[in-house]
């Protein structure tokens, strides 16, 4: 035997010889202990700090709404004290909430950036922007039944779309369209609070002049913070004072200073980050310094150079939860999750968009298409046929095993 061996055996026998000691001081120790309850962990400083950080679900009550245009609305939504919720749960600017609530016969869930600044949690409300769509099943149902006194239930604050100084410059370029502007306003509000502490060149891009949000606020901060500063820019008017078309790589490199590096944040519809992903090859960015908000659901999949259409218009989609199994009908233009809301199937969901996990599920059989841009899964769960069903499409009859969403108390 090696001295090697024999040394490893020395110390194992010591350990063991050491252990039997302890043995009964530890039985001491349990039977002179009192008789009193233990305590609860949730009674410990730090759970009670992550419990206030993550309480999981939060319910609010609607306390004001505002026409900002005439299709999007502004909600102020406070704690529901009479429904247990004490206090909102902190966020970070560029933060998101997820929305859960039955419409019609269906279990839907949204994701909406936060517009309000950190600071304003602490003061007791989360504000968000909600645009009317056509043909939107949620954003309708939101604009015809929330009113003041509505009470709605949220996950916890969630999002990648934060300033992190290890990662990004000190100097940001925001690109916002439409009502991507949201967590945009968020930043501004929280570098002139003191909550965050980098500059912001924002350039907002709208199609008319009337449908610019928090125009008014927004040059309010630039006037009054040298970090701040906002340009605009309109595709379907011509007007002095405003860029005209869509924002451009030109557009970038101009509030960009020479030698310092910078960020872009990017904020909008889906079709403006196909066009921007275009622009910006020409910066020669590094990857890092680009980051993009969630967009959710891609609507279109004809754009997809990957994706081949399926035969069939809709297929049998066959949900497994809890040990229950339920066929429903999936149409190939929908993704799976949409296709289990409709069905009044409580799925777990929250980015909508691939990137949270939250809502991965094990693929048994059948296939489905998962565009590029969209598909965020570990290499582990492609090896071993895990999905995300917010972001995957029928391409045949399938089968999928999903996690159960939790009592939801709506």
């Amino acid at each position: 035997m090696t001295d090697k061996k024999r040394e490893g055996r020395r110390g194992l026998r010591l350990s063991i010889g050491n252990f039997l000691k302890i043995l009964p001081i530890r039985k001491k120790k349990i039977e002179d202990a009192p008789d009193s309850d233990v305590r609860k962990t949730g009674s410990y400083k730090p759970n009670e700090l992550a419990g206030i950080i993550h309480p999981g679900l939060q319910h609010l009550i609607v306390t004001q709404v505002k026409d900002l245009t005439e299709d999007v609305k502004l909600y102020r939504l406070e704690a529901d004290r009479e429904n247990g919720c004490e206090r909102l749960a902190p966020f970070g600017a560029g933060s998101y909430l997820t929305f859960e609530m039955t419409v019609g016969s269906g279990r839907c869930s949204r994701p909406y950036s936060i517009c309000s600044s950190p600071k304003d949690a602490e003061k007791g409300f989360y504000e968000i922007a909600v645009r009317r769509t056509p043909g939107g099943v949620v954003s309708n149902y939101i604009h015809e039944n929330w009113k003041e006194g509505t009470r709605v239930t949220a996950q916890e604050p969630a999002g990648e779309f934060l300033y992190e100084p290890v990662r990004d410059a000190k100097h940001v370029i925001c690109l916002a369209g439409g009502t991507g502007i949201t967590p945009f306003r968020s930043m501004v509000k929280a570098v002139l609070e003191g909550s965050e502490d980098f500059r912001i060149d924002l350039i907002y891009s709208a199609r008319k002049e009337k449908e610019l949000l928090f125009r008014e606020e927004l040059d309010g901060a630039a006037g009054t913070d040298e970090r701040i500063s906002v340009r605009y820019v309109l595709s379907d008017e011509e007007k002095a004072g405003y860029g005209t078309g869509f924002i451009t790589k030109d557009m970038v490199a101009q509030a960009a200073q020479d030698g310092e590096p910078y960020s872009v944040f990017i904020c909008g519809p889906q079709k403006m980050y196909r066009y921007l992903d275009g622009e910006l090859k020409g910066l020669d960015l590094r990857k890092k310094y680009v980051r993009r908000e969630l967009f959710g659901e891609i609507r279109d999949l004809s754009d997809e150079e990957d994706y081949v259409r399926p035969g069939a218009d809709e297929f049998t989609l066959t949900v497994s939860q809890n040990g229950q199994r339920t066929a429903i009908r999936c149409r190939r233009d929908e993704s799976l999750l949409c296709a289990m809301e409709r069905a009044g199937i409580a799925a777990p969901s929250r980015c909508r968009s691939g990137v949270c996990g939250f809502c991965h599920s094990k693929l048994v059989n059948g296939s489905c298409y998962t565009p590029a841009q969209s598909d965020f899964r570990r290499e582990a769960d492609r090896l071993y046929g895990y999905i995300h069903p917010c972001c995957a499409y029928p391409l045949s009859d399938l089968e999928i095993d999903v996690p159960a969403a939790g009592k939801i108390k709506i």
